[in-house]
């Protein structure tokens, strides 16, 4: 299959800055039914908080969520991908880097995120982990 990234991503990610708080990103998050935002300085990429990173790094050590900033919790080791690139390529690099979101940058700058989800979904919309992905989030 000759997919592009473009083809497959999720269009106009989450961003905030690494200087927002950990409870504007959280409720981004619920808002917007996510679990990961991007985090940017001056509009670049610099790291990528999870909801888990929120439970792991902050709440599991009492920090304040108001006042602490998502640059100090986020994920910054980063596996990100560009739009022109194969799709299954995509697939290769989550599998060996274990990870399942991967940022879309163009010159370092954020233009989407692609999931494993969207894969599935594009790859085979019948498939059971397609339906999972597909699915309205609990709440």
């Amino acid at each position: 299959m000759n997919q592009k990234v473009r083809d497959v991503m999720t269009h106009r990610p989450i961003c905030l800055p690494a200087d927002a708080s950990v409870s504007k990103a959280a409720r981004l998050m619920r808002d917007q039914a996510i679990g990961d935002v991007l985090v940017t300085k001056d509009d670049r990429l610099c790291g990528v908080v999870t909801d888990r990173d929120i439970v792991v790094r902050a709440v599991a050590e009492a920090r304040d969520a108001e006042s602490t900033p998502l640059g100090a919790l986020c994920s910054s080791e980063l596996v990100t991908v560009r739009p022109d690139q194969n799709a299954d390529e995509v697939i290769r690099l989550m599998r060996e880097k274990a990870v399942r979101r991967v940022p879309v940058v163009d010159h370092g700058r954020p233009v989407g995120i692609v999931s494993l989800g969207d894969m599935a979904l594009e790859r085979e919309p019948s498939s059971p982990l397609s339906e999972i992905s597909g699915a309205p989030p609990n709440g």
